[in-house]
C-alpha cells in the first residue's frame, strides 16, 4: 500500500490486527521488521504494474512505491529477474531512468542485495569525509557475522580492493584497530551460557589497563566478546568501580577513538535505540540527513524496525511515522513512510 501524506497513517493496532490473520502463515512471523514477505505475491503482475508506471504518460512514482515497499529483498530481486526475462532490460536501470533525487536512491537501495547495499554504503563512507567512523561503526558492529563476510566479499569484487585496505588508508589509530576487529566478523557466538568468570577477567582487565596494552585489551574485549555477555561485564563494571563503562571510556579516550568506543557501547546495549538515536539526530538538522534516513530504514525494514520504532517514541515523545511526515519532503516521503508503516500511539 502506498503511503502518502494525505492519507491518514494506520495506528499500531490496526497494523497489528492486519496480521492476526496470517498466524498460521511462517512467513508472517519471526521478524520484528515492519516489511513482511507479501503473501499473495506474483512477480509477473508485480513487472506488469512496473511498466504500466514507467512506460505510460508520466512516471507512477506511488505504483512504484507501492510495489517496491511492500515485497521482501527477496521478492523484490525476484521481480528484477522476471521483468529481465519479459523485457531484457535490466529492472535497475530502467527505474533509475525514470526517477531522481532521493527516491531514485531508495529504489536503488530496495532492489540491490542486503550485502551489496551494505558494501556500497561502507565504501561510499570511507572515502567520504567526515563520516567514515560513524556510518562504518553501524555496518560493522550490527551486521550478522555472515551478512558482513558476504559485504566483505562484495566489496572486493566491486571496488578491486579489499575493505580492510580501505579502513587501513581512511583511519587510524585505535579506530582504525576497532574496526579492522569488527571487519574480520569474529565475533563469538552466544552459547546460551553466560561465563560469569571471564566476566569477572574482562572487568578486571577493562580496570587495570594502562599504557600501550590498554588500547588493545579494549579492542579484543569490545569486538571479539558476544553482547549478552558484554552486557555482563558493563554491569559488572559498575558494581565494582561504581562508574558506568561509557564513563570510563569519557574518561580514558578521545576524539573519534571516544565516539566509536561509545557507539559500540550503545549498540551493545540496545542496538534499536542506538538506531532510534540516530534516526532522530538525522531529523533534528536544519535539513534531514536524508543519507541516514534512507540507510537505516532500507536496513533494518526487514529486521527490527519494529523496536527501533518503540525505542524512538519511548525516548522522545514522538512516533516516528509522524517525525518523518513532519520533516521528510519531496518525492521520497511516501517510500520513507512505507518503509515505517504506521503509526505509533
Amino acid at each position: 500500500m502506498s503511503v502518502s501524506c494525505g492519507k491518514t497513517a494506520p495506528s499500531l493496532i490496526q497494523e497489528i490486527l492486519s496480521y492476526l490473520g496470517l498466524a498460521n502463515k511462517t512467513a508472517a512471523w519471526g521478524t520484528l521488521g515492519t516489511l513482511r514477505t507479501f503473501l499473495s505475491f506474483t512477480a509477473e503482475k508485480d513487472v506488469q504494474r512496473l511498466l504500466r508506471a514507467i512506460t505510460g504518460q508520466g512516471v507512477d512514482h506511488n505504483a512504484i512505491v507501492a510495489v517496491l515497499t511492500n515485497r521482501s529483498r527477496e521478492q523484490r530481486q525476484l521481480i528484477s529477474r522476471a521483468f529481465q526475462e519479459r523485457t531484457q532490460q535490466d529492472l535497475l536501470k530502467s527505474l533509475q531512468a525514470a526517477l531522481s533525487g532521493n527516491l531514485e536512491k531508495i529504489v536503488v537501495g530496495l532492489l540491490q542485495p542486503t550485502a551489496q547495499f551494505d558494501a556500497q554504503e561502507l565504501r561510499r563512507a570511507l572515502k567520504a569525509s567526515g563520516s567514515a567512523e560513524d556510518v562504518a561503526m553501524e555496518i560493522l558492529a550490527t551486521r550478522p557475522s555472515s551478512r558482513l563476510q558476504e559485504c566483505m566479499t562484495i566489496y572486493k569484487h566491486d571496488f578491486q580492493v579489499e575493505a580492510e585496505e580501505d579502513i587501513k588508508s581512511e583511519t587510524s589509530g585505535i579506530l582504525q584497530d576497532l574496526l579492522l576487529a569488527l571487519a574480520k566478523g569474529g565475533r563469538e557466538s552466544y552459547s546460551g551460557i553466560i561465563d560469569y568468570n571471564l566476566a569477572e577477567q574482562d572487568v578486571q582487565a577493562l580496570q587495570q589497563a594502562e599504557g600501550p596494552s590498554t588500547e588493545r585489551t579494549w579492542v579484543l574485549i569490545f569486538t571479539q566478546r558476544n553482547p549478552e555477555h558484554l552486557i555482563r561485564v558493563f554491569d559488572q563494571y559498575q558494581q565494582y568501580t561504581g562508574q558506568e563503562l561509557e564513563e570510563a571510556v569519557r574518561i580514558r579516550f578521545h576524539g573519534d577513538t571516544q565516539v566509536a568506543l561509545l557507539s559500540l557501547a550503545s549498540v551493545i546495549r540496545n542496538t534499536p535505540l542506538y538506531f532510534a538515536e540516530k534516526l532522530h539526530q538525522a531529523l533534528q538538522e536544519t535539513e534531514p540527513n536524508y543519507q541516514v534516513l534512507m540507510r537505516i530504514l532500507i536496513s533494518r525494514c526487514e529486521t527490527d524496525l519494529l523496536s527501533i520504532r518503540t525505542e524512538f517514541k519511548k525516548k522522545f515523545g514522538k512516533s516516528l511515522y509522524s517525525s518523518l511526515q513532519d520533516a521528510v519532503k519531496g518525492d521520497c516521503q511516501s517510500a520513507l513512510l512505507a518503509l515505517c508503516r504506521a503509526e505509533d500511539i
